[in-house]
């Protein structure tokens, strides 16, 4: 049993799943933090960035995803590529 299920399994599928949304929250102010007020905070963004990371973990864990979610994101992520290359063809600018 790995870190997350045993995580699932001691404190419960709903009590973890407001954990992801609470983590995601507190992500969400630190970039408004950011980028709004200016603030030098990237020590808390490289925290609640792991937070948010292993709770998405457990998530795609809970919902036995993991699989699903990464051939999705290969697929997105062809997709960005293409649109990049189509700016960067529009905007003059030559690919990295």
């Amino acid at each position: 049993m790995n870190i997350y299920e045993r995580a699932l399994k001691t404190w419960g599928k709903e009590p973890q799943m407001l954990q992801v949304i609470e983590e995601m929250s507190e992500l969400t102010k630190e970039i408004l933090k950011n980028i709004n007020r200016k603030k030098d905070n990237v020590a808390e963004l490289i925290e609640e960035t792991a937070d948010v990371e292993i709770m998405l973990s457990q998530l795609k864990c809970c919902y036995n995803i993991t699989k699903e979610v990464e051939d999705y994101k290969a697929q997105k992520l062809i997709k960005i590529a293409k649109r990049l290359d189509e700016w960067d063809k529009e905007h003059g600018n030559t690919a990295a």
